[in-house]
């Protein structure tokens, strides 16, 4: 960059970092920064304009984000060449190994959770053969309410240890996995030009993008270790009116907190006196639940999803959505009116395997596949701020003082590790913790998972000088 370059930041608004942001973009869009200009490194900057070297690290990660500027591991940050006028939107990254690639020579992706396979592919095979051969539901005509009564008499009896309130097959739609189970439940609540949807300040980013789709007034809940904090959640309403809460109480997605049935009590009676609707997503409790669920405590107002990705197969693409008793109308219209409905194959399968005999155990196999990785990880991490718990598929890192997110990852990704940022579970205008996420990957060797434990565990006590910058 050019020392005749110093942007005048009174001319814009709002925090520094933003008008910042708003300059170096305004810089590149006008070429007065070309591609390829090398900017110069946070603290210089920083001096520069008498701002702390966070406030410019943050706009130069947004603005990396935005694909505006590109940082180069060990070389710095560079203005990136114009994107072209058509829009390419990148796929959204979630299997840590695809079907058919070898993956052994790349990094160790910890990025989502790898579901191992201890015999469930052979029972899903078997069961598609028996259907194939002899399918109960036919396969010449439209899928039928009355017809997946089967499948969701199956959905009742794999979720009968959770605790549910009043519940019936009739209160269930399948969804084609737990992302489309809560827009479904979205488009079912949800109602005028702006509806609001309430979320925790650090959460599952499906929630953000089904909401963005329902053009929805996204609002964060601040959070402490039990989850949302009740007089805040309070607050929050009084302010944006009534909406549709989402929350994930049993698994919080990405901290693995566990909102307790005290507090859980606490938010119900909130969202009864102010008419706000709940949506919990339990998709990733692989456990017995350790309270009961907010369709028991307000069963008048909540909604609740789940799905099979994460205990028996993401393949599949099967959830379900349950309206609070009586109150499935909207809910089932708004999936007839989506896709008319799964395909009479996917719920035949649906009905077999969630009532299979093999099924209990398989779980738990895979439940015990899941303890054993979390053991490997905490007997590598569990000196520093770990959160975890043997039945959950991730663990929430909190880093030691001077490391933030993203430098950490890069690092870990030089390492060969590829893990979560904070940041991508928040908003772009909030202030992630300095935190991380990292999933068990249980399709990888133990030896494998545990030398990429033994890579995170030397960068956090061998961390680099410079970590800071």
């Amino acid at each position: 960059m050019s020392t005749i370059w110093l942007p005048d930041l009174a001319k814009f608004e709002g925090p520094k970092y933003r008008r910042l942001t708003e300059a170096l973009r305004r810089a590149v869009r006008d070429g007065s920064l070309p591609a390829g200009e090398k900017l110069p490194p946070v603290r210089d900057l920083a001096w520069r304009l008498d701002m702390t070297p966070g406030t410019v690290a943050r706009a130069y990660t947004i603005l990396t984000d935005e694909g505006v500027l590109k940082a180069a591991v060990g070389r710095g940050t560079f203005v990136a060449e114009p994107r072209p006028e058509r829009e390419v939107v990148p796929p959204i990254v979630v299997d840590p190994n695809p079907h058919g690639v070898d993956t052994s020579d790349g990094p160790l992706s910890l990025y989502s959770p790898g579901l191992p396979n201890v015999g469930q592919s052979r029972l899903i095979r078997d069961i598609l053969a028996e259907i194939a051969a002899e399918p109960p539901s036919g396969v010449m005509h439209y899928p039928q309410q009355g017809s997946n009564a089967p499948a969701r008499l199956a959905a009742l009896n794999w979720l009968a240890g959770t605790p549910l309130g009043v519940v019936d097959e009739e209160d269930i739609v399948l969804a084609h996995g737990g992302q489309n189970a809560i827009l479904l439940v979205m488009q079912a609540v949800l109602r005028g030009p702006r509806p609001v949807v309430y979320v925790e300040e650090l959460c599952y980013q499906g929630f953000r993008r089904a909401a963005e789709l329902s053009r929805a007034q996204i609002v964060m809940l601040p959070m402490d270790g039990q989850g949302i904090v009740p007089d805040t959640f309070a607050a929050a309403v009084a302010q944006h009116g009534p909406g549709l809460l989402c929350t994930s109480p049993e698994v919080h997605n990405p901290t693995g907190i566990l909102t307790p049935e005290a507090r859980r009590r606490e938010i119900a009676a909130i969202a009864k006196r102010s008419d706000v609707q709940i949506l919990e997503d339990d998709c990733y409790r692989l456990g017995a639940p350790r309270a009961p669920s907010y369709r028991m405590l307000a069963p008048e107002r909540s909604w609740y999803v789940t799905s099979v990705s994460k205990s028996i197969s993401p393949a599949l693409r099967l959830g379900f959505a349950i309206a609070p008793h009586g109150r499935v109308a909207p809910l089932r219209r708004a999936a007839e009116h989506s896709f008319f409905g799964l395909s009479t194959i996917l719920f035949d399968l649906a009905a077999k395997l969630l009532t299979h005999p093999q099924l209990p155990a398989l779980q738990d196999a895979v439940l015990r596949a899941y303890a054993s990785r979390v053991q490997i990880a905490v007997n590598h991490l569990g000196g520093y701020d770990l959160n975890w718990r043997d039945d959950v598929a991730f663990l929430w890192l909190r880093l030691p003082e001077g490391w933030r997110s993203g430098p950490f990852c890069v690092a870990a990704e030089a390492r060969g590790v590829s893990i979560r940022p904070s940041d991508q579970f928040t908003d772009r205008d909030s202030r992630a913790p300095h935190a991380v996420r990292i999933s068990i990957n249980a399709q990888v060797a133990a030896e494998r998972f545990e030398a990429g434990m033994s890579a995170l565990r030397d960068l956090l006590d061998n961390p680099p000088a410079d970590i800071g910058v």
